[in-house]
């Protein structure tokens, strides 16, 4: 089966998808490369996600369809809305809103590369509205009974010009279910990833809080949790023991700005346990906004 990685998809430059000419590429992943695409119909630029069928086995186009479906039944301001969903002969394509910005990971990047050590983290006042955001359009997807799956810095595009956090790639996501009724595939990025969605076993919304708080983490901090663990193996492992250290250093030890009521946000957030957790990110929500009315210098 071909590999994307090294696909020239140059010739699909200008073809007609679905509503849609497409333009330029712009991004790549394991499963699709997205393009700018023009509605001639509607006079706008669009992105377009394209999935060569030769790289495409059951569970992928699955999975590429979930996306979709799931994409179309979410409407809110901080989840990007799908508009067409098809199969162009060599490939399926799924069209949704062109985002003009760039994913969270690259300001959290960016921002540990300052030369002055105060400055390795993200402003707290623009952390806390990202936040906010993201677990108010979290707790609406929860509320239709989907769950992200997937929800890492990465995964939440910044928009540029209102500096709106959108939530990106539901292609993880799935209504919510027991463990038998469930592919036996774990699905996820493993640094973000639930200690019970390592372990396959039932999931519900509290995984998706378990992966906003580990951001949270990231963006507060100028580390990430489990940063000494180098493969994927060992972090895995460490994840699932429920007798491990959380915090090596307090999040309020390594940022002096933050009130030491924030480790005890984070440390219930990420609780091994999902009953320790917050019951929903609504809960998880309302804590975060506290802090900030509390403690938060404007």
């Amino acid at each position: 089966m071909a590999s994307l990685k090294n696909m020239n998809l140059n010739h699909l430059i200008g073809k007609k998808v679905g509503s849609s000419t497409l333009l330029e590429e712009i991004a790549r992943g394991s499963m699709g490369a997205v393009f700018v695409g023009y509605q001639s119909s509607l006079k706008r630029q669009i992105a377009v996600k394209v999935v060569p069928k030769s790289i495409v086995t059951p569970l992928t186009a699955k999975i590429f369809q979930q996306e979709a479906e799931l994409a179309a039944i979410l409407s809110h301001p901080n989840i990007i809305p799908v508009y067409e969903v098809g199969d162009a002969g060599d490939f399926l394509f799924l069209a949704m809103q062109l985002v003009k910005g760039k994913p969270l990971s690259y300001y959290i990047e960016r921002s540990r590369k300052n030369v002055l050590p105060s400055k390795r983290t993200l402003p707290l006042n623009i952390t806390i509205k990202i936040i906010v955001s993201v677990l108010e359009a979290l707790d609406y997807a929860h509320s239709q009974s989907i769950i992200h799956r997937d929800i890492k810095p990465g995964n939440i595009l910044i928009e540029g010009y209102k500096n709106r956090p959108i939530i990106v790639d539901f292609g993880l996501a799935q209504v919510s279910q027991k463990p038998d009724e469930t592919s036996t595939m774990v699905a996820g990025t493993p640094k973000y990833m639930a200690p019970e969605q390592i372990l396959n076993s039932e999931i519900d919304g509290r995984a998706d809080i378990y992966a906003t708080a580990t951001m949270l983490y990231e963006m507060l901090t100028p580390e990430s949790l489990f940063s000494d663990i180098d493969s994927i193996q060992d972090l895995l492992k460490e994840k699932i023991n429920p007798n491990n250290e959380l915090f090596v250093k307090k999040p309020s030890e390594m940022c002096t700005r933050l009130n030491i009521e924030m480790d005890r946000i984070l440390s219930k957030a990420l609780s091994f346990d999902p009953d320790a957790r917050y019951a929903t990110c609504r809960e998880f929500r309302e804590q975060v906004e506290q802090y900030s009315k509390q403690y938060l210098r404007n």
